[in-house]
């Protein structure tokens, strides 16, 4: 027994399923979870050893790799300083000012402690703004685990085929109103009808939680035009793109200004945060300014933004970082593609700027349904033979691979290859 078979049996006799996020169990590539001891760069090692090239990267937030020297310099230094205070302080104003100068659309920011914390205040906050009850998400977009978006939300909802939780009530939910992503017909259909009671939409512009599949322009032109003619809070969230798809995150992608939007991830180096932003006049109405309640001890952690802002404002400084990134993504795109071709496979291989998706199905998907036609019993044969090869790719079909600053041409060379004899193994194409 490996020593993280060890582990995990510990684990699972003091933890939910030995995890404490479903996706780490990786039920879903049919194996249990590697235990990690450290990271540095595009490399990731675990207990017993083993190296693998890492494109799961924390889920994102780790762009520039792990444990880049600059990053850590003069943490241990800040944390002698204090952990929380529950005071403000410089760190959060600065970082306030970091985001809302590089990210126009935010005018206002307020700082909390995850992606879920900083989608549930959204919908508080839209709700408050306009007086209006319900709000509308799309299938297979995840906004975290707070109880009126957790319906047909991806990633681990979609992986084991649950389209909601148990223990969610009825009534909470009853508001939540789903429709297919990138459908601009029952979009329009539903807005004509209840438009008058909307609060709401949130989206990820480029959903994350079900692959990458990004929102076709013209469905985002229409969800912007439609939100404004009724006066709905139209809310990005950007926990996943804010700043790795680039500066200006998918606001500047679609050159689309949100009413709203959630961060998380990036803004935190890899420690824990998230926030929300927008229009001054809708971010007035949060307390103590207004009367939308809003609050929590760690927001605006100084470890987490002192993090945060050392990456942001590094991205900043030398955009540079983003295309060197998506000039890697390319070149895994393109091997993928050639591969699939080469083998002429039922895979599709799909890629916003530096993150990637190879599908298990032959026609790149573009709603949840089509996602949900994935082979996901290929796809984790697949994943135990790359790690077999030594890359760590997302324990479900439906997550994206994040490439960083840290992955060099040459990891994705020896990716590919990996990829090519992982699909000989498990008998998929010549």
């Amino acid at each position: 027994m490996t020593k993280s078979q060890q582990y995990f049996e510990r684990a699972k006799k003091v933890i939910p399923g030995g995890v404490n996020s479903p996706v780490r169990a990786f039920k879903s590539v049919g194996m249990d979870p590697i235990f990690v001891s450290h990271a540095h760069g595009a490399y990731i090692t675990d207990v017993d050893g083993n190296n693998y090239i890492d494109y799961i990267q924390s889920w994102g937030p780790m762009i520039l790799g792990h444990s880049p020297e600059f990053l850590i310099e003069g943490f241990e230094d800040h944390l002698r300083k204090g952990t929380s205070y529950g005071v403000p302080t410089l760190l959060e104003v600065e970082m306030a000012e970091l985001i809302t100068s590089i990210y126009p659309a935010v005018e206002m920011i307020r700082m909390v402690n995850s992606g879920t914390e900083a989608t549930m205040s959204a919908l508080r906050l839209a709700r408050g703004y306009t007086g209006r009850q319900k709000i509308v998400k799309f299938e297979g977009c995840y906004h975290g685990h707070s109880d009126a978006l957790l319906v047909k939300s991806g990633s681990g909802t979609l992986t084991y085929g649950i389209p909601t939780s148990l223990g969610v009530p009825e009534a909470v939910v009853k508001d939540t109103l789903v429709l297919p992503f990138n459908d601009i017909e029952a979009f329009e259909a539903l807005f004509e009808k209840d438009g008058a009671d909307i609060a709401c939409v949130i989206v990820e512009p480029v959903a994350g939680n079900m692959g990458v599949v990004a929102g076709t322009q013209a469905f985002m032109d229409s969800l912007r035009k439609i939100t404004l003619k009724h006066g709905a809070v139209l809310i990005f969230d950007e926990v996943i793109t804010g700043f790795r798809i680039g500066l200006g995150g998918a606001s500047d992608y679609y050159n689309i200004t949100p009413d709203l939007t959630c961060f998380g991830k990036i803004i935190g180096g890899g420690l824990p945060v998230g926030a929300y932003g927008g229009k001054k006049e809708i971010m007035s109405c949060v307390s103590p300014l207004g009367g939308v309640y809003q609050a929590g001890t760690l927001s605006g952690n100084p470890l987490a933004l002192y993090m945060g802002y050392k990456i942001i404002k590094h991205l900043e400084q030398h955009p540079e970082i983003y295309t060197q990134i998506e000039n890697n993504a390319i070149l895994l795109e393109t091997g993928l593609k050639d591969i699939v071709e080469k083998r002429s496979l039922p895979l599709s291989v799909v890629r916003v700027a530096g993150m990637v998706c190879l599908f298990f199905c032959e026609k790149v998907p573009t709603t949840y349904s089509e996602v949900a036609l994935c082979d996901t019993l290929a796809y984790g044969s697949f994943f135990r033979e790359m790690l077999k090869r030594g890359v760590l790719l997302p324990p479900a079909q439906f997550e994206g691979f994040f490439l960083s600053a840290a992955h060099s041409k040459e990891d994705v060379i020896k990716t590919l290859e990996a990829v090519d004899g992982s699909l000989e193994t498990i008998g998929l194409g010549n």
